[in-house]
C-alpha cells in the first residue's frame, strides 16, 4: 500500500482498516478519512466502543462463543433445546444461524476447519471439548460445516470421531438455494443438490 500525504498516525488507522475482511487499500483510505472527519460523531465513540469491547469480550467456555459473560447468552438461555447441538466451524456461522432463527438449540463453536495447508489439525480445533459435551446428553449433533473442500473433511473426521457414541448424527442440505436458477449455479452445487434430492 503507497503511504500518504500524512502522519504516521493516520498511515497506521489505515493500515488497520485495510486489515477488515471486506476492506481493501482504497476501501481503507476512504474509511479513515469519513472517521477523521467526523471524529466526535464517528472516531471518537468507535475507538471507545472498541477499547469497552476488548475489555468486556469473554469467549464462552461452554461453545465458544463471543459474549460479554461466560457461558454466554445462548447457553444460559432456559428456552434452548438441550439434546441437541449445532457444531459451526466460527463464531460467524454461529451468529449467522441465529440472524435466521431457524435453530433453538445449542451450539459448539469449532475454530477453524481442518486444513493440511495452513497447519490446521485436530488438536488446534476444539474437538475435545465437543466429544465431551456429546457424552452428556446430546440426541443429536448437527454438523453445520461451510460447503468447501475444508469443511467438509472437518465433518467427516468428526462423524469418524462421533460414531463410537451413537448419537444422531446430521448435517446440513447443500444445493439449490431459495430463488436460485440453475443456470447461474456452478457444478458442485447442481451436484450436491442431485445427491441431496428429496421425494417430491
Amino acid at each position: 500500500m503507497a503511504s500518504l500525504p500524512t502522519g504516521p498516525e493516520i498511515e497506521k488507522l489505515v493500515q488497520l482498516l485495510a486489515k477488515l475482511p471486506g476492506l481493501g487499500p482504497r476501501s481503507a483510505r476512504r474509511a479513515a478519512l469519513v472517521l477523521l472527519k467526523k471524529r466526535e460523531a464517528l472516531l471518537e465513540p468507535l475507538g471507545q466502543a472498541m477499547r469497552e469491547a476488548a475489555a468486556a469480550i469473554r469467549v464462552c467456555a461452554t461453545c465458544g462463543n463471543l459474549d460479554t459473560t461466560s457461558p454466554c447468552v445462548v447457553c444460559r438461555d432456559p428456552r434452548r433445546d438441550l439434546h441437541v447441538l449445532c457444531v459451526v466451524e466460527d463464531v460467524a456461522d454461529l451468529w449467522a444461524l441465529e440472524r435466521a432463527n431457524v435453530f433453538r438449540g445449542r451450539y459448539h463453536v469449532l475454530g477453524g476447519a481442518l486444513s493440511a495447508l495452513d497447519g490446521v489439525t485436530p488438536e488446534k480445533l476444539n474437538v475435545a471439548p465437543l466429544a465431551a459435551r456429546v457424552a452428556n446428553g446430546i440426541e443429536e449433533v448437527i454438523l453445520a460445516m461451510n460447503a468447501t473442500v475444508e469443511g467438509q473433511t472437518t465433518a467427516h473426521y468428526l462423524m469418524d470421531i462421533l460414531a463410537a457414541s451413537k448419537v444422531k448424527v446430521t448435517r446440513l442440505a447443500h444445493g439449490v438455494p431459495v430463488g436460485g436458477e440453475l443456470d447461474y449455479l456452478d457444478e458442485g452445487t447442481l451436484a450436491a443438490a442431485i445427491r441431496s434430492r428429496t421425494p417430491f
